[in-house]
């Protein structure tokens, strides 16, 4: 048994943390620009002379990260990077990823494939397990890319989900066109006229974004009773954060609700109050905070604390969100066991809670709820 960091009274295995929704990392080595640049959610580093090691992210690198690479804590930044570059990528993704302590890892191969690592690689890091989810739109744009006429698409996108092997689907709509997904699924006829008004990027490339494609595919994966991951709220700065409130999708849930199939709101802030309501008044529906866990850093205790208002502790999953950067992981995990633990610490020292009962909250939180979700 290994304890929640300072906080030795309340503990758990942590061999057995589940990251439901992480992508892979980078193995080659990074210049500080290229660092940096994956070190938030902006286009590239800090621009006209700042940096981003100036944000709560960046001192959360230096007091946790320095110490795994052999530095002191709160190293500077250029010492940091210049020990990163000494040990190697390789090197630097065994450490954090190792340090994770996690022992499986769902993880989304539709964004950076080919550049960043797959499941399986990703989870030998720490002698894990990994779990493909595949991202809709991906699929998509690569059935058509391939030749499959709008005609044919319907079958081949199902063919698509159910021989991959995957544990779960995910949605990006609230990228392209925002949370608003349609209550009833189109029909055939309709997502067959909606795919002929797609374009192209500049790039020549085709990019899915139609609310009527969106719908239907996110209907689709839960009436194949594939686990359906929905981004919502914070994200690149390519996403209309007005148009990512998950109270967008309250339709789209109560259309689904009978179903059963479990579908999972990602990320959330800022808004973590609103997906946690969602949480607890549609049985089919869990929630995160991965990502804006390592971006708050030292302050993700009151996000922890704010989700945790509302949401039952049955749908309440851990996700480090990490890409690219294995700190990512480490720092998400981290990160988020300290929060958890200052939470329930403080709830069982004011006799709210016991410590019986916050056990059994870290295990729900740390893998029971995942595993239960996605059949692991």
């Amino acid at each position: 048994m290994r304890s929640w960091p300072e906080v030795p009274s309340i503990r758990f295995d942590a061999t057995a943390m589940v990251d439901h929704h992480c992508h892979g990392v980078l193995t080659e080595d990074l210049d500080r620009a290229g660092f940096e640049a994956l070190l938030n959610e902006g286009n590239g580093a800090g621009a006209l002379g700042t940096t981003v090691f100036d944000s709560m992210l960046g001192l959360a690198v230096r007091r946790w990260c320095a110490p795994v690479l052999g530095l002191e804590p709160l190293a500077d930044a250029q010492a940091y990077l210049a020990r990163r570059t000494e040990l190697g990528a390789e090197e630097v993704n065994n450490r954090f990823v190792s340090a994770s302590a996690t022992a499986d890892f769902v993880v989304d191969t539709g964004f950076g494939a080919g550049r960043v690592t797959g499941a399986e690689r990703t989870a030998a890091y720490a002698g894990g397990r990994g779990h493909e989810i595949v991202r809709l739109e991906a699929v998509a744009e690569e059935l058509l890319e391939s030749g499959t006429t709008p005609a044919d698409f319907a079958e081949r996108l199902r063919e698509q989900l159910t021989g991959r092997g995957a544990v779960g689907a995910k949605s990006i709509a609230a990228y392209r066109t925002g949370l608003a997904l349609a209550a009833g699924k189109p029909t055939d006829d309709t997502l067959v006229a909606a795919l002929g008004e797609c374009g192209r990027d500049a790039d020549g490339t085709i990019r899915l974004a139609h609310p009527v494609v969106h719908a239907w595919l996110a209907h689709t994966a839960v009436e194949e009773g594939l686990p359906l991951q929905i981004h919502v709220g914070y994200g690149d700065n390519d996403v209309d954060l007005a148009d990512c409130d998950p109270l967008r999708l309250t339709a789209f849930l109560r259309a689904t609700q009978d179903r059963g199939t479990p579908v999972l709101l990602l990320h959330n802030y800022p808004f973590h109050r609103h997906a946690a309501y969602l949480a607890q008044v549609f049985s089919h529906v869990f929630m995160d905070v991965g990502l804006a866990t390592h971006n708050t850093g030292a302050l993700s205790t009151a996000l922890v604390r704010e989700s945790l208002e509302l949401v039952p502790f049955a749908k309440m999953l851990y996700s480090s969100d990490a890409f690219g950067l294995a700190e990512l992981y480490h720092l998400g995990s981290l990160l988020f066991r300290r929060s958890m633990s200052e939470v329930l610490a403080g709830l069982v020292d004011a006799d709210e809670m016991g410590e019986t009962d916050a056990e059994r909250v870290v295990d729900l939180v740390a893998h029971d709820n995942a595993r239960r979700v996605y059949a692991l």
